[in-house]
């Protein structure tokens, strides 16, 4: 049994025991509980809207939200009949038949591709005399010689060609350059064979280049006889013959000879089939000109340039140093009025039709592509005129320059376009199809460097060659409307054929 004081003793520890843990517990560190949460958010929602309308009877249409104007049906019913009629009277008019749509900067008409230079020609001076494009129109020939006055018989110079189209053309170094003995003043590259190139010289011989004969290119040549030019010869042309495919050399120069030469490829010469010469007596009656020449002792008219016909092969076209301007044919039968000088063939006289005289050299003629009839000349006077074979006078002439006009062209696709070269640097492109008489477009020399010579390529018009003193030619590429031919354009040159000349 326990005792009462025992049992105090027991309760008293039992007491201090708890007293002791409820210490433990107070003194104790418990964090707060955490409180968690999930929540999950999931949305799918579709939808479905469909319209459909019902058809309504015509007399039910009408316009909703009280869009409908007071009288708006009766202004339309009443104003119905006149616009119709200016419609079909718009659809009938020709007043826009020219305009098309050109997205072109007009400010930009020509711009420079390249700018071709060979050193050696620079270097002594020479100046670029002629330029023609080959058939394929991918090769530019440039022939380098000089203008200026002086004795120029022993003077070296070359003919060079560059191909536009390879890769790796080098603009200061022509892809072949053929030196010459002599100053070249005239080219002309054959009309079918791109190999072929004709060239006349100031010491009076004509010769035929091939380009793919790189170590000896002279093909033919005329050397010097008594068949043969003995002064310079100013222009040199391809002329076909009666057999078909096959081409002559038409040769003119400042001594009034005009020779055509067929090529002998077996014997590799030339032979002279036919010879021309300009005497002042036989030339058709005019204003006096022949006069002035008989009181100067001449016995030939000297030749400064020719043109073909595209249209008529028995028709050519010669101006002179004098200013005169003729018309020629090649199936004349009248002897020309010159001594015999040992002539393999007799020389006839083929002027027959004198136009309006020059008061200067005609440095350049050029047939119309697009009318038989029209033909533009040039020369020191800075004007270029627009003849008819038909008129003596001219039916136009507009001022070019003040300066000489040294070479003009039509444009092979605009049959109212053409350029002039003149002796200022500029190269002024004319369009006879604008109300104005100015130039559609001018190509700037950049330095006081005339202009001398210029040629078209017929196988892509864009691109106009240009040579000039210093010895360099630059390819200019035209704008679009310098090259499309309007729908009108043709009638309207034939427009200007038909009139008169005052």
């Amino acid at each position: 049994m326990f005792t009462d004081e025992a049992l105090d003793s027991v309760s008293v520890q039992s007491q201090w025991r708890i007293s002791q843990q409820s210490a433990q517990e107070s003194r104790s560190c418990q964090t707060r509980a955490v409180h968690r949460a999930e929540a999950e958010v999931q949305a799918g929602s579709s939808s479905t809207c469909c319209t459909q309308t019902e058809t309504q009877p015509q007399e039910e249409l009408h316009l909703q939200d009280g869009l409908e104007l007071p009288g708006l049906r009766d202004f339309l019913q009443r104003v119905e009949d006149p616009v119709v009629r200016e419609l079909v009277r718009n659809a009938r008019s020709h007043a826009f038949d020219e305009f098309q749509v050109n997205w072109e900067d007009h400010r930009q008409r020509v711009s420079c591709l390249h700018f071709l230079q060979h050193s050696s020609a620079q270097e002594r001076g020479l100046h670029v005399t002629s330029v023609s494009w080959n058939c394929t129109g991918s090769v530019i020939a440039c022939a380098y010689g000089r203008i200026d006055d002086g004795d120029w018989s022993t003077e070296m110079s070359c003919v060079c060609t560059w191909n536009l189209d390879r890769r790796s053309l080098n603009p200061k170094q022509a892809d072949l350059v053929i030196h010459v003995p002599t100053a070249v003043t005239a080219l002309c590259c054959h009309p079918e064979q791109p190999a072929l190139i004709a060239g006349g010289l100031y010491s009076g011989e004509v010769l035929v280049w091939d380009t793919s004969r790189t170590q000896d290119p002279v093909l033919v040549q005329t050397g010097m006889s008594a068949d043969s030019h003995r002064e310079p010869v100013y222009t040199v042309a391809w002329v076909p013959l009666q057999k078909k495919g096959e081409f002559g050399v038409l040769s003119a120069g400042s001594a009034g000879r005009v020779l055509l030469w067929t090529v002998d490829l077996e014997e590799a010469r030339f032979v002279l089939s036919a010879a021309y010469a300009l005497v002042p007596q036989q030339l058709p009656h005019s204003s006096g000109s022949s006069s002035s020449f008989k009181a100067r002792g001449s016995s030939t008219v000297g030749v400064t340039s020719l043109a073909l016909s595209p249209w008529d092969p028995d028709t050519f076209l010669v101006g002179s140093e004098g200013g005169l301007l003729l018309r020629c044919s090649f199936s004349s039968q009248t002897p020309a009025a010159v001594p015999p000088e040992g002539q393999s063939v007799t020389l006839r006289a083929p002027a027959v039709f004198l136009f309006k005289p020059r008061s200067g050299p005609v440095h350049s003629i050029h047939c119309s592509p697009f009318h038989r009839n029209l033909f533009v000349s040039a020369g020191t006077d800075g004007l270029a005129h627009l003849h008819s074979l038909l008129q003596a006078p001219p039916l136009l002439s507009l001022r070019v320059s003040h300066s000489y006009v040294f070479q003009l062209q039509w444009s092979p696709s605009r049959p109212l376009v053409f350029a002039a070269a003149t002796g200022q640097g500029e190269v002024q492109i004319f369009d006879l199809g604008r109300r104005s008489l100015r130039p559609a477009a001018t190509i700037e020399g950049g330095t006081d460097q005339p202009a001398t010579c210029l040629a078209f390529n017929h196988r892509n018009p864009h691109l106009l060659a240009v040579g000039r003193t210093d010895g360099s030619v630059g390819i200019w590429q035209l704008s679009h409307d310098l090259t499309e031919q309007g729908p009108r354009e043709s009638s309207q040159l034939e427009q200007i054929a038909n009139q008169v000349a005052e």
